[in-house]
């Protein structure tokens, strides 16, 4: 099986309309100029140089912005510096992200030509009150005509949605990833909502007019998304903005993070507690008080079983008394696990 390696590429605000409330791309992504094609062939020469594999499969991303949005002439100079590499089998193929309302008919038969495999679509909300609200510039009807025209012309879909948009609620939340799944995106990212520094959305929180969600409100209500997602088994790429130099904990000097759930592992978190309800669920269904156990599980696993900084261990001790002890086997396929009851009361 080849290793899949990625190569970013930023386009920070290239072909939005507008800024939406909560986004500083430039800051998102740590970009501050724009993209040339000079810029892209010198980024893939350093990342193809620190590639260690022999079998490889590379994919050119463009990230931030919204890039079928950019003028033409520009889309076609950053495509074109990218083709000596697919034509010499260096680089596989391209994705990209963009709005829903900069996708028709012309633009993916240009993306064919181009190599483009992948497009993600910044949907965010499934609710038009919502994405007026953070004035998105488009409707969630712009993400099912984009969504459904993407799929036909044989790109793999990609949807991006954002948790704890200003006026949004858990329910509001969980009925986009629906909205999602209904329109079948191969891959899904997942961003809680941050107050970053230079939006609009920081005058609105220090007004008092939109409250971030908590890290641990935010863990909640992105578990219960990505149970939805890994039923459907759409791949879920990313939960929780990258860690950056300014995307950061709020108390470092360069964070450009004002307030929201920040956190370095976030995705971590997530995982970790969709496994310790796993491990409630099962102790529970134990016909016995348990005082001690051990869980048997897949070494890709033992990490989210254990938890971040041993978490789940220290809050089952703390809330059902039950002592945990974790052994890895790898005749367990990944997601399955066993508990052997050590002792009971």
């Amino acid at each position: 099986m080849k290793k899949e390696y990625i190569i970013p590429i930023f386009v920070p605000h290239l072909g939005c309309k507008k800024c939406c409330t909560f986004c500083n791309q430039r800051t998102i992504s740590g970009e501050k100029k724009q993209v040339t094609a000079e810029d892209v062939t010198k980024t893939i020469e350093y990342y193809l140089k620190n590639f260690k594999d022999e079998h490889k499969y590379v994919e050119v991303a463009f990230f931030g912005g919204s890039f079928t949005a950019i003028e033409r002439e520009k889309q076609e100079e950053l495509l074109t510096a990218v083709q000596p590499y697919i034509k010499n089998k260096k680089v596989d193929s391209i994705r990209l992200s963009t709005r829903p309302d900069a996708i028709d008919k012309s633009i993916l038969k240009m993306l064919k030509k181009y190599h483009v495999k992948t497009i993600e679509l910044g949907v965010q909300s499934s609710n038009n009150y919502i994405l007026a609200r953070c004035k998105r510039g488009h409707s969630f009807e712009d993400v099912i005509k984009a969504s459904k025209l993407i799929r036909l012309y044989g790109f793999n879909l990609g949807h991006q949605i954002m948790v704890g948009l200003p006026d949004s609620n858990e329910k509001d939340d969980i009925q986009t990833a629906k909205d999602s799944i209904k329109l079948r995106p191969k891959m899904v990212r997942i961003y809680p909502v941050l107050v970053i520094k230079g939006t609009e959305l920081e005058e609105e929180y220090e007004k008092g007019d939109f409250i971030p969600l908590t890290v641990s409100q935010a863990v909640e209500r992105s578990k219960e998304i990505v149970k939805l997602f890994n039923q459907k088994h759409i791949q879920i790429i990313r939960v929780g903005l990258q860690n950056t130099d300014t995307i950061t904990d709020v108390s470092k000097k360069e964070s450009e993070v004002i307030a929201g759930p920040y956190h370095p592992a976030f995705g971590q978190l997530v995982e970790d507690s969709i496994w310790y309800d796993k491990i409630v669920e099962k102790i529970k269904n134990i016909n016995a008080k348990v005082i001690k156990v051990e869980i048997e599980a897949n070494p890709k696993n033992i990490n989210n079983i254990i938890g971040h900084k041993k978490e789940n261990i220290k809050k089952l001790k703390d809330t059902y008394a039950v002592i945990i002890t974790v052994k890895s086997n790898e005749n367990f396929k990944p997601g399955k696990f066993k508990i052997n009851v050590l002792e009971i009361a």
